[in-house]
């Protein structure tokens, strides 16, 4: 284990790339920047809400003076002068160019080599930039412990994602219209710590397309593969080229892993997908109850649901190609570009299909045909199945009689006994095809068992639980925040002792709000 210091300062970002002419802080068009100094604003009386044990683990940090560290992590003493940014880039915002976004409430405060990996440490929550439009640039308690026990969550899931080192209240308080209906009121304001090897997003490379500024393009461009994507070369067209594919393919990995947890982001506008496959920007996310693939978290999307659960894979491949577009100049070419997109969706749908069956204990999957994997997405949907638990449920039984099936599917449906009778039919038909294949496994059943143990987790964050640790952190209690914690550093294991945690969303958290859908308020 050891402290950071000084002679781990590494600012790559800050020192390859150009940064804005304008050193003041203020709203405005950072033309020709990657990015542009900004300072952290001092909190009131800064406090710990948690500090991530497993983050420091991972990295073999040890905290030292924990006071010190605290002032870091909230933005009230600059690490080793260290000089912060914001980033600058753009997006497609529900499929419409927003034109320049950029960092509004997010800091880069340090650059880091941590045991031989580059690390960006960043404050979301530590007041305006020059990217913070008409907004204040802080973020209240509730978002911050829904970004910072998902960040670590979506890790121990073994989903790729932004980590959280952090997360402290500032002591000052934050005006947000949480449902926008006109009715403010003040919250707590907070800050979380969140860290990557890299922040830039599909939107970072749009942005400078979008302005004809060539130049910064491939400085950007350049500056990525050197220091993310090196084994793919020296840049030119055909390293390009790969780059491309390389996101592609890292993009469509993670749109697989967030299917196969039930995950939904809730707000894929191209500035918010990370040029690494990261999971990026935890805002109304949401994890699926009941499996449906019309569901969204955002109650902006409610009308149109763009970005619903059934929908991110597409949205991903849509997103893709406005990346495609905006590294067009650098190529010049529109054939290989459409060959790669076109991959993506032949790949994704193998890869999808590979899952699944493995979710389902079917580990030789030569004999399993689509419509038998949309057969029972189609029986999930209409029985109103919980997905994490019905898969949970067929892993720990293994089960080839229908009895016992009938009672997994009890067990972890919203509907009535009586309603799911009408589905029994349907169940009962794929139930013979699941068997057969089960029996062509030659898998011992026990074995079968614990390797889609491995791949259904137990314990995922439901919105109801975090929405608990938020009614509880907001009266000065953090006990739940740490619960959670502790819960999902092992979201595949039995956890006996964590047990209430494995059930299916309570009657009382239908509709409550932070419960099932929210806002982009944060």
């Amino acid at each position: 284990m050891k402290k950071l210091t000084a002679s781990e300062i590494s600012p790559s970002f800050s020192k390859e790339l150009q940064a804005d002419s304008e050193a003041k802080n203020f709203t405005r068009q950072a033309n020709h920047a990657h990015y542009s100094f900004a300072n952290t604003v001092i909190p009131t009386n800064p406090q710990w809400v948690h500090l991530s044990t497993s983050f420091l683990e991972d990295y073999k940090l040890e905290v030292g003076d924990k006071e010190k560290l605290l002032k870091i992590v909230s933005g009230a003493e600059k690490f080793n002068d260290f000089d912060s940014y914001a980033m600058c880039y753009g997006g497609h915002q529900f499929g419409h160019w927003a034109g320049q976004l950029g960092d509004g409430r997010a800091i880069n405060i340090a650059e880091l080599n941590v045991n031989g990996k580059n690390l960006t440490f960043q404050l979301k929550g530590s007041g305006p930039t020059p990217y913070s439009r008409r907004a204040d640039g802080f973020a209240v308690l509730r978002s911050s412990i829904r970004e910072y026990l998902c960040s670590e969550a979506m890790h121990h899931l073994g989903v790729p994602t932004t980590r959280a080192l952090s997360l402290v209240t500032t002591g000052d308080s934050v005006t947000r219209d949480m449902l926008y209906d006109g009715n403010p009121k003040d919250e707590l304001g907070a800050i979380v710590c969140r860290v990557s090897e890299s922040f830039i997003r599909f939107g970072s490379f749009e942005i400078f397309t979008s302005r004809g500024e060539k130049k910064e393009l491939k400085q950007l461009v350049d500056y990525t593969i050197k220091h993310h994507f090196s084994e793919l070369g020296e840049p030119s067209k055909p390293t390009y080229l790969k780059f491309f594919k390389e996101v592609v393919n890292r993009t469509k990995d993670l749109m697989i892993h967030w299917q196969r947890v039930g995950f939904v982001h809730g707000v894929m506008n191209t500035d918010n997908l990370s040029i690494l496959g990261q999971t990026i920007d935890y805002g109304p996310y949401g994890w699926l109850e009941n499996y449906d693939r019309n569901w969204t978290p955002n109650t902006t999307d409610l009308q149109h649901k763009r970005y619903r659960f059934g929908k991110q894979p597409n949205i991903a491949l849509w997103n893709l190609t406005q990346l495609a577009n905006a590294l067009y100049p650098l190529i010049e070419e529109v054939e290989p570009l459409q060959e790669i997109l076109q991959e993506y969706k032949r790949d994704y749908t193998l890869g999808f299909h590979k899952m699944m069956c493995k979710k389902l204990g079917l580990f030789v999957q030569e004999e399993v045909v689509v419509e038998f994997i949309d057969q029972l997405e189609d029986n999930l949907e209409h029985s109103q199945i919980d997905m994490t638990i019905f898969f949970r449920e067929l892993s720990s039984d293994a089960t080839l009689d229908f009895k016992l099936f009938w009672n997994i599917l009890k067990r972890s449906s919203y509907l009535s006994v009586d309603e799911l009778k009408k589905q029994q039919a349907h169940w009962k038909m794929w139930f013979e095809n699941y068997s057969s294949l089960i029996e062509k496994e030659n898998i011992e059943k026990a074995a079968r068992s614990s390797k889609m143990k491995a791949i259904n987790p137990k314990y995922v964050l439901r919105n109801y639980m975090a929405q608990l640790a938020i009614d509880a952190a907001e009266q000065g209690d953090n006990s739940l925040v740490e619960e959670l914690y502790t819960l999902l550093l092992q979201p595949y294991a039995e956890q006996p002792a964590m047990e209430k945690w494995y059930a299916k969303r309570p009657d009382w958290a239908m509709n409550k709000v932070g419960c099932s859908m929210l806002s982009c308020s944060s």
